[in-house]
């Protein structure tokens, strides 16, 4: 079972969230709270998964979010937003932000973005992601390192990140490329540390930025 916390300043949403998760079998919404109850809520239910608003009038998110991701055996967090393009986002993935949800996003893919994020996959709507990359594209000589970095990988090193910014998790990566589940943890650690980053989001931009992503859509259509 998948336990969550939702945490939005207004209560529609948190019991709207509530409602379609709470019917899925393997999906338990364990509390919902406003900003100022967040960190303590989540200490005190220790949920797998938090979605949490970006914007709330009484606690700032990136602050809940900050104070989450330094607790021991912290949660899993991923952002939410009503805007395609929130200036917020950028701040967020750097702070440690599993992923970014709109707060539109269809009900019956809510579900599956909840396992994703259990699973320890990347979850970026393909709006945000496009907004994210268009936004923040870098200057050309930050595009370079990038691509300098992606290039101390070694080639399975490479696989791995293609698919860590395709959204997969350990065990999904290891089931593509017939890979053991150690294995792919070993990678991906060997990966965060080469390219100079702490989490699979921004390893997953990262990849984008350099091309890496590219790279592969011209490889399948050869």
């Amino acid at each position: 079972m998948i336990r969550v916390v939702v945490v939005d300043d207004e209560a529609l949403v948190r019991s709207g969230f509530g409602l379609i998760l709470g019917a899925s079998e393997d999906i338990e919404v364990v509390a919902t709270a406003g900003g100022g109850e967040a960190v303590e809520t989540v200490r005190r239910v220790r949920p797998d998964v938090v979605l949490l608003d970006i914007r709330m009038p009484d606690v700032d998110g990136l602050t809940v979010l900050r104070e989450l991701r330094a607790a021991p055996d912290a949660p899993v967090v991923a952002m939410l937003t009503t805007f395609d393009a929130d200036e917020y986002i950028l701040t967020a993935l750097h702070s440690g932000a599993a992923g970014f949800l709109l707060k539109d996003t269809e009900p019956e893919q809510l579900a599956h973005l909840v396992r994703t994020l259990a699973a320890g996959g990347v979850v970026l709507s393909p709006k945000a992601s496009r907004t994210l990359l268009h936004s923040h594209p870098g200057t050309g000589t930050a595009v370079d390192e990038d691509a300098a970095r992606v290039r101390l990988l070694t080639a399975r090193e490479r696989d791995v990140l293609v698919l860590v910014a395709e959204g997969l998790s350990n065990a999904d990566i290891g089931a593509r490329l017939h890979l053991g589940a150690g294995t792919v943890k070993d990678h991906v650690s060997a990966i965060l540390t080469k390219l100079r980053v702490t989490s699979r989001v921004q390893a997953a931009l990262l990849a984008q930025r350099a091309g890496l992503l590219d790279e592969r859509t011209q490889d399948a259509g050869r």
